[in-house]
């Protein structure tokens, strides 16, 4: 019968068929079962238990030959072959098509009865065949998940016999094929015994292991390859008890290695090689840990290199990490036994030395300025490299790395503002200062929000009538803590922090906003406000100052700026700009304390400026400086030559306003007159005094 053609029973002429009693015993059988005859090789009878099974009756099955029945190559063979006088015995699985199409698995055997007869029966063993292809399936999925895994599998019964393994497993013991194929336990055990570093040792753990079957645990075994496995231990469970034991290795080698070169590259500057901040704060707790236990003390010194922008902007960064790589070098040269060099910046450095006190910190710092002074670059540009140290003592100085490093940056930044190239051990008093500032600057702030700063005004007076031509406005701070606080002390740290923008604006809009105040009462009176050299280099200065004229609706021409020589000095073509701006608004223009800048009478003569302030150093030793005399007269005598009215500042005796009018200088202000008051005071006791 040709593939794809569907099976048809062929009919053949039928034979006397078995009696009742053989029909009977054909139906007590438990499974399929048909007689054949063995001349004509047909069917003569069948039990109901085939004709189910084959899906014909049983009418249509007697006289059936028997190789359409079961017609697979084996029966086809066994039933052309048949020799009627001696058949023989058949016993093999089979496959077999029912009626409804369903391909079933069978057992079939075939055996002789009697003389003439054959009996073929069958046992459906379609849900077996099933079941052991889903276990065959599932076990070559588990074959292939072991073998795709990174981790080595070894499978032992309890009494350590290998039940199974992976390539992989064997792999990581460089285990031979020859002993994979040989499979004797025992040799594949020794070899992974000696395996190991330490073979006695790991005998010892596999034995406890062994013996505490319900036992689960990891450790780390260390190849003689220099390779380190992880290795995890678990039960093997069968049917709700145990029956072995599963091992997995890991391939530890690469992580750990990497796990290292992390650990390195955290605690290491990656240019130099030196130890980076994290490493060097370790370091100093743990000296810190020992001082408190010894009294031995140890000194930071932060290096910092002088002008190394210069290097990297004029060479390339390039020759900047060769120098810093140079730097480093000469650093550790340096280093005593038991000291460490750590590099904590871009062109910071940090040593740390043990067992100093502070002649022998100095001597060392000493040393370091030698070495970082040594000659750098090639032949075709040499240079020379400096550095400034700042020295913190511990435990005079503190015992944590952010106070140690704190208080020797201080220092270091007083090498810088001294001059560079030098040392410095910390100053306490310094760094009260520092801290004193930083409550300035947080108070500055909250007084500015809350409302605690206020405006006094000091008059500015005709010296020749004692007339009442003007009025500076000056800020006064009260603070509920700090109580009266001057302005000689928080307006420095304004200026440093920058907060002197928002300060001046408040200044000037009060100021405005009084004036305008008097201005509408009949009393018009020009106010003076001081500007800083931040706030008029502020892009939006011009604009501002017109906004709030704007806003408050005094006259421009009541408003006189004080500004000081630092401001003409620095980009004068910018400053010139932004006074001409000014003067076009109708502001008036002045220098506040003048002579004590460096102010050229090439850019006075260019500027708009309308009044010139004698600062009031010059005014003190009036009139028996000689120094003063001189200079005042020659401020006055230039003014006049300008056009500029003079005012002097700081008039607080009678012979200093008779010496200045004797010159001929037009106006002053000081305590002769009036300090600064509150505007109310300035207002009931001068303006409405006023003739």
């Amino acid at each position: 019968m040709s593939a794809g053609q569907p099976r048809v029973l062929a009919i053949v002429p039928r034979t006397a068929p078995p009696g009742a009693e053989g029909q009977a015993l054909l139906e007590a059988l438990p499974l399929p079962a048909w007689l054949v005859e063995t001349a004509a090789c047909s069917v003569v009878a069948v039990n109901a238990a085939a004709c189910e099974l084959l899906g014909h009756a049983a009418d249509a099955l007697r006289g059936s030959a028997a190789a359409t029945l079961l017609a697979t190559p084996e029966d086809l063979a066994y039933w052309d072959a048949l020799d009627a006088a001696a058949p023989q015995n058949l016993h093999s699985h089979a496959t077999l098509c029912a009626a409804d199409g369903r391909m079933l698995h069978v057992e079939r055997w075939i055996r002789p009865l009697q003389p003439g007869a054959l009996l073929v029966t069958l046992r459906d063993r379609s849900v077996e065949q099933r079941a052991g292809d889903e276990i065959e399936t599932m076990l070559g999925e588990l074959r292939a998940t072991l073998e795709a895994t990174a981790d080595g599998i070894l499978v032992t019964d309890l009494a350590g016999r290998i039940r199974s393994f992976n390539h992989r497993f064997a792999e990581l013991f460089g285990m031979p094929g020859s002993l994979l194929e040989a499979a004797d336990d025992g040799r594949i055990h020794d070899w992974m015994r000696r395996s190991v570093v330490d073979p006695e040792g790991y005998q010892q753990r596999l034995s406890v292991i062994e013996d505490a079957v319900l036992l689960s645990c990891s450790d780390r075994l260390e190849l003689l390859s220099g390779a380190v496995l992880e290795r995890v231990s678990r039960p093997l469970w069968q049917r709700g008890r145990t029956a072995g034991r599963v091992y997995s290795f890991r391939d530890l080698t690469r992580q750990l290695a990497a796990d290292q070169r992390i650990a390195e590259l955290t605690h290491t500057d990656a240019l130099t090689g030196l130890p980076n901040r994290r490493r060097l704060a370790e370091r100093v707790l743990e000296a810190a840990t020992c001082s408190r236990r010894t009294g031995d003390g140890f000194a930071l010194l932060l290096v910092d290199l002088d002008r190394f922008r210069q290097i990297n902007d004029s060479l390339g960064h390039g020759a900047g990490d060769e120098v810093l790589r140079s730097v480093a070098r000469r650093l550790q040269d340096c280093l005593r036994s038991g000291d460490e060099v750590a590099r904590v910046g871009g062109d910071q450095f940090a040593m740390l030395a043990r067992g100093v006190d502070p002649e022998t910190v100095q001597t060392l710092a000493r040393r370091l300025l030698n070495a970082v002074g040594q000659v750098c670059g090639d032949e075709d540009a040499p240079f020379t490299l400096t550095c400034s140290i700042g020295v913190a003592l511990c435990p005079q100085h503190g015992r944590s790395i952010d106070e140690l490093v704190r208080h020797a940056e201080a220092a270091m930044r007083a090498v810088k503002g001294a001059g560079r190239a030098n040392f410095r051990l910390h100053q306490p008093r310094v760094q009260s200062d520092l801290r004193r500032a930083m409550r300035l600057d947080h108070a500055m702030r909250q007084a500015l929000v809350s409302g605690r700063l206020r405006l006094n005004y000091q008059p500015q007076v005709v010296l020749e009538s004692g007339r009442v031509i003007g009025a500076e406005a000056l800020i006064r701070w009260r603070d509920p803590e700090l109580g009266e606080v001057s302005p000689a002390e928080f307006i420095p740290v304004a200026e440093e922090t920058g907060f002197i923008v928002a300060i001046g604006d408040w200044v000037l809009s009060q100021a405005l906003r009084q004036a305008a105040l008097w201005h509408e009462r009949g009393t018009p009176l020009p106010i003076a406000v001081n500007v800083s050299a931040l706030q008029f280099r502020q892009p939006q200065f011009v604009d501002r100052v017109a906004s709030m004229l704007a806003v408050s609706g005094l006259p421009p021409h009541l408003l006189e700026l004080e500004l000081t020589e630092s401001i003409l000095v620095r980009d004068a073509d910018e400053a010139l700009s932004r006074l001409q701006a000014l003067s076009q608004l109708g502001v008036q223009l002045s220098i506040d304390d003048f002579g004590t800048g460096y102010s050229s009478l090439a850019y006075l003569k260019r500027f708009p400026i309308d009044k010139l302030k004698i600062d009031r150093s010059f005014v003190s030793g009036l009139p028996d400086d000689d120094s003063d005399v001189g200079i005042v007269r020659a401020i006055l005598q230039m003014a006049q030559a300008l056009g500029m009215k003079v005012i002097a500042e700081g008039v607080e005796t009678e012979l200093q306003r008779a010496f200045l009018k004797s010159e001929g200088c037009a106006f002053f202000q000081g305590y002769l007159f009036s300090p600064a008051i509150d505007a109310i005071s300035f207002e009931h006791r001068l303006l409405r005094a006023a003739p």
